[in-house]
Parts: C-alpha cells; structure tokens; sequence
C-alpha cells in the first residue's frame, strides 16, 4: 500500500457530501473505495462504495479530508480526476471529470480510454 495527496481532486462540495455520507451511516473510519471496471455504453465505467479494507496493492490518495482506497488496475485511468458532487433539477450525485477519458456515456457514469 502507498499514500499519495494529490493524484485525484475532490470538489468542495464532494468532500462534504462524502463526509455527511459516512458520518450518516457510521462510517468515519471508512474511506471510498474509487475503481473502474469494464462494462458500460463506453466499455469503461466507475465505481464508488465505502470501504476500509485496503489491500497490498491498493493506493490511498488522502484528498480534501477525505481517503480515497484506489486499486492498482484503475489508478492508471483514475489520475488526475476530480470527484464533484452535482445538484440539479434531474437530480443529484458524484460525477467524474477524467481528462483520461476519450468519451463519455450522456450519463457521465461510463467512459472509454
């Protein structure tokens, strides 16, 4: 396992949902487990879920207070991403801004590399 501090960037308003997410259900010694796996419209698609089991292979990016537990297949196709949180009339929820990404699905949660 290693630690980083500035691989993946986390919005403002990410970083306080996160923490309202995990003190919400209890979760404060957890931290977010960010993958992607294949599957998709766009043969990738990203991962979220609270975690605190970090494998010897894992990273841990600590980022605007929050831990972030990346596995070491998708931290090639994760760096230098930023995690915001979104609210709009359709609704609310995390998006990624990937500048890995060579497209991405309308819904923002698939993407191709």
């Amino acid at each position: 396992m290693s630690t980083e501090t500035t691989t993946i960037n986390v919005t403002e308003a990410a970083s306080t949902k996160i923490k309202e997410l995990l003190e919400s259900e209890n979760k404060q010694d957890h931290g977010i487990r960010l993958s992607v796996t294949g599957g998709g419209c766009h043969g990738y698609q990203y991962g979220m879920n609270f975690d605190n089991n970090i494998g010897e292979m894992d990273q841990v990016i600590e980022a605007a207070g929050v831990k972030f537990i990346v596995d070491a297949m998708s931290m090639p196709m994760l760096t230098g991403a930023q995690v915001d949180y979104v609210e709009t009339m359709q609704g609310a929820g995390f998006a990624i801004n990937n500048p890995n990404a060579q497209s991405t699905c309308g819904c923002g949660s698939s993407f191709s590399a």
